[in-house]
């Protein structure tokens, strides 16, 4: 195939790029490099089956030649990112989404939509089935990633029921792994920052909040058993191991060696009390469930920050 990939430089994207690539594809990351880093895909230089256009989504999409499929990733994705750039997290959700959508109709590609749990906001059932319908506070300071999200899948939809466009969404749960910014604001990056460099880790609330977290290969591996799929609506993709943020700080710590414990600050307004995927519909469909175990992951992924400190 002859693939597009929307925020192709971003941590999800370059590990979407690299799949693909493996698996024989032909492929074009597009990223306009505001929170994308160019430096997860220097490594695919001299590959005649790659192509890098920066380009920011929201304006007029143009790639030459045929496009089998579209992977639309483009998105800020983390709360520093999408508080300090709301219009543009807006933005991207909906002309970045309109322009993609047209693309892969004028081209007559399969469209796959990166979504995300957020679209369930804080929710009020659990663990979160595609069937549910979410509890957000879209005026909320974090309305502007979850409802940017939601209308980006209501958009899919629209193209998939009006222009018969060959569409897939996929709602992704909190994911780690190599590439990650170290800065971005995540979880994950946050505690391995503060553990390395000896410093408690913050904890917001009582830490008693749940996440489940699931290592990057194996999402990348579930969205690609998805894009290859007839399954044209939204599908979870995450690991249904639910942790606390508390005992996931404790995780860090003792496999960093970090002796100086948690700290507590206030909880953010809107952030969720438990979010865990109920990935069903994953097994039946995609014959797909996570295989990689926390420990394992956080090791790799912490001895990869750890290499890049050393470095910086």
């Amino acid at each position: 195939m002859r693939v597009l990939v929307t925020g192709g430089a971003g941590f999800l994207g370059s590990h979407l790029v690299d799949r693909l690539l493996a698996d024989g594809h032909e492929v074009i990351a597009m990223d306009n490099l505001i929170t994308g880093n160019a430096d997860n895909m220097a490594h695919l230089a001299g590959n005649r089956r790659f192509l890098f256009i920066h380009h920011d989504v929201t304006n007029y999409i143009y790639i030459k030649g045929a496009l089998d499929a579209i992977l639309h990733f483009a998105s800020p994705a983390s709360p520093v990112d999408y508080l300090e750039l709301p219009i543009q997290t807006l933005k991207v959700g909906s002309l970045g989404t309109h322009n993609a959508l047209g693309l892969a109709w004028a081209k007559g590609a399969r469209f796959l939509l990166a979504s995300t749990s957020e679209v369930y906001g804080d929710p009020l059932v659990h663990p979160q089935p595609e069937t549910y319908w979410g509890h957000v506070n879209q005026i909320g300071p974090r309305g502007v990633y979850d409802e940017a999200k939601r209308f980006a899948e209501a958009m899919t939809m629209a193209y998939h029921r009006t222009h018969d466009v060959d569409t897939r969404i996929v709602r992704i749960f909190n994911t780690y792994g190599p590439r990650m910014r170290l800065h971005d604001g995540r979880v994950v990056p946050n505690f391995v920052k503060q553990a390395q460099q000896g410093e408690p880790l913050t904890v917001y609330g009582d830490g008693s909040q749940t996440r489940s977290f699931c290592y990057v290969s194996d999402l990348i591996e579930g969205i690609y058993r998805l894009l290859l799929s007839d399954e044209t609506e939204p599908v979870n993709i995450g690991n249904p191991t639910e942790i606390t943020i508390r005992e996931f700080a404790e995780r860090i710590n003792a496999i960093t060696g970090n002796r100086a414990g948690i700290r507590y600050e206030p909880l953010p307004k809107d952030d969720p009390k438990q979010r865990q995927p109920d990935i069903s519909k994953a097994r039946r469909l995609l014959e797909w469930e996570p295989k990689v175990a926390l420990q394992d992951g956080l090791e790799r992924t912490i001895t990869w920050f750890r290499e890049r400190m050393i470095g910086d």
